[in-house]
């Protein structure tokens, strides 16, 4: 929470308004906050109007939505200011209880307080919650605090200053300068020098350049871009002007996949009010430069994340990747040079030039500065949006910020670490031995993994490593544009070697034929797709190949997760002996006495499932 909102005498509730506390009904929580609010004589001040700005110090109650907060799981989330509040998982029926307790008088509601997990103790807010605590949160500051579809909250905290400073103050040089000295690295997974990048683009000739946001973010459970871009959209667009200031463009795009429909809706009203208010369009800051920006819905092609396919779908053809090079640089959208970075990369460019090179390389590793966002999902105590400084260990983003890590029922510390899928399908499997590993571009290559967009899936002992190697590879198989054979057929092929495993029809030879496959595929596949869509099954290979041995050879499941691979079974503890079972079996694979255990024939048992579905105690596992 901000130094000025902290301390401000005007009260303020901010309610979540990101994609997953609106699916809980934070809006509905809204409507009933104010609701209650003003039968209780309260004087309301309604931001969602958009005429007050958050500074305001006008007497009354101010309440005003927010984009994504972070804490995903414990939405919808409500914070009362200055007292610095943070009420969880509230609904409607608690508005009466909060604005009593917390708005007409200064109390708590300690039954929506975050309760700790691991200290039992409840939280006040944000400066109380490990979660947050153990953060930095940089790209993620303002969202979660200002209202997204509000362009005054934003100017009001600075922004819009480092775009003017761009214009008026920099020539396109001294940006691309600024950002090569930055250090600052792509945030969309290949890691490639932001300055540079922008340096090649502004070398080019000619009068007619663009840039490219890219916000179409596919990677299952990933969500950090649709969140900044759904919370902070003012901010995406001024790394836009900046990055159009540097090349020498004056037409910009912004990419986005058509499932984030909030994203889509929140960066056009941003687009219209900061042209409205003469932030975009013509004259930039009086300087005679000119900036166009247009806001495009992707039809969901995963593919479109590589930027020539994106390129593709932009100028109205499918989406399939092209040979490189030239580069987009040289020769990008309509042929013309073309700078593409994705949302967070862009959202990191305005606190470069508003607080200098040195405070952000003061953060992260010499090689990897800053920070990243990170989908925090699985079987960890706290999942959400997370943000920490590059080079941080897996063992502080699992264990400090995650909480620890939960069994299948939520129980903490219930089960162990096994892995965690880093970056996605384009990524790779860590396990226990990285806990100590830095989180960053390097070092992550070096063990056969990648932030990628940064998806983080922690997975515990129960987890089955090939039906997670065969979940991404599904995806991937599914999302293949067929241009080029090895990822089109090759990644079929090795989603039937898969299942062969998992269905215990593989040989000894399955292999050493998948992993030969999975390397062909890596190199010979024409775009990012195809080269990184073996990475988690090399990896799982690599950490886990007891595991898929186990499957091959010896036709079980470690995890017992592959139905194939476990034996039809009897649970003696919970089996009362009602004899359901052994009347409803087609093959008379189940014998037992009235009252006693029964037992199964695992030579005889077909797998039809009829005796599980009439077990009223869950006894049956296997079939």
């Amino acid at each position: 929470m901000s130094d000025a909102m902290s301390k401000s005498a005007v009260r303020r509730v901010i309610i979540c308004a990101g994609t997953g506390c609106v699916a809980n009904g934070s809006l509905g929580v809204f409507e009933a906050l104010l609701r209650e609010g003003r039968a209780a004589g309260l004087k309301i001040v309604d931001h969602r109007d958009h005429s007050t700005p958050l500074a305001s110090d006008e007497i009354g109650v101010h309440f005003t939505c927010s984009g994504c907060q972070g804490f995903c799981q414990m939405g919808p989330l409500v914070t009362v200011l200055p007292e610095n509040i943070l009420y969880c998982k509230v609904t409607a029926d608690d508005a009466k209880e909060i604005v009593a307790t917390s708005l007409v008088g200064h109390g708590l509601v300690e039954r929506l307080l975050y309760r700790d997990p691991a200290t039992g103790r409840h939280c006040r807010g944000i400066d109380d919650i490990p979660f947050y605590t153990r953060q930095h949160r940089d790209v993620l500051d303002q969202c979660g605090r200002i209202d997204p579809e509000n362009l005054a909250e934003y100017v009001a905290e600075g922004g819009y200053a480092a775009a003017q400073r761009a214009y008026t103050a920099m020539t396109p040089e001294q940006v691309c300068q600024e950002m090569i000295a930055s250090g600052l690295r792509g945030r969309g997974g290949g890691g490639f020098p932001t300055g540079r990048k922008w340096e090649l683009t502004r070398r080019q000739p000619g009068p007619k350049k663009y840039v490219i946001c890219n916000g179409d973010e596919g990677d299952p459970g990933a969500f950090m871009d649709r969140s900044v871009m759904e919370g902070n959209p003012h901010r995406v667009i001024e790394g836009v002007m900046i990055a159009a200031r540097a090349v020498g463009a004056d037409e910009a795009y912004l990419y986005v996949r058509t499932e984030y429909p909030l994203a889509v809706k929140r960066l056009r009203r941003a687009v219209e009010d900061a042209t409205a208010a003469g932030y975009l369009g013509k004259d930039l800051f009086g300087t005679g430069e000119a900036l166009t920006c247009h806001v495009m819905e992707g039809a969901g092609a995963f593919v479109c994340g590589e930027e020539t396919a994106l390129m593709a779908s932009i100028e109205g053809r499918r989406g399939m990747p092209s040979p490189k090079p030239p580069f987009p640089a040289e020769s990008g959208l309509w042929g013309k040079p073309t700078v593409i970075n994705n949302v967070e990369t862009l959202a990191t460019v305005p606190h470069i030039l508003s607080r200098g090179v040195e405070a952000f390389r003061s953060l992260g590793t010499a090689a990897s500065p800053g920070t990243k966002t990170f989908a925090l999902t699985g079987h960890v105590a706290n999942t959400g949006l997370i943000e920490v400084p590059m080079g941080a260990t897996l063992r502080h983003v699992v264990y400090d910020v995650g909480g620890g890590v939960i069994d299948d029922k939520g129980v903490l510390n219930g089960s162990e670490l096994k892995a965690v899928q880093i970056g996605g399908p384009s990524g790779g499997c860590l396990t226990v031995d990285h806990l100590d590993l830095p989180l960053d571009y390097d070092s992550l290559r070096s063990v056969g993994a990648m932030i990628g967009s940064g998806g983080m899936v922690v997975m515990n002992q129960n987890t089955c490593m090939v039906q997670i190697a065969r979940f991404f590879m599904q995806f991937t198989q599914n999302e293949s544009c067929g241009k080029c054979v090895l990822c089109r057929e090759g990644t079929k092929q090795m989603l039937a070697l898969l299942d062969d495993i998992i269905a215990g029809r593989a040989d000894a030879g399955t292999l050493d034929l998948l992993e030969s496959l999975a390397k062909a595929v890596s190199k010979g596949s024409l775009c990012g797709l195809g080269k990184t869509a073996p990475n988690p099954v090399l990896s799982t290979l690599r950490y886990f190949r007891a595991e898929y041995e186990a499957h091959v050879l010896h036709r079980t499941c470690p995890a017992r997760r592959c139905k194939a691979l476990v034996p039809p079974a009897i649970d003696p503890a919970k089996c009362k002996g009602c004899t359901l079972c052994t009347r409803t079996c087609p093959v008379g694979a189940i014998t037992g006495e009235r009252k006693q255990a029964h037992h199964i024939d695992p030579s005889r048992c077909i797998r039809c499932g009829a005796c599980a579905k009439v077990c009223k105690f869950n006894a049956i596992t296997g079939v």
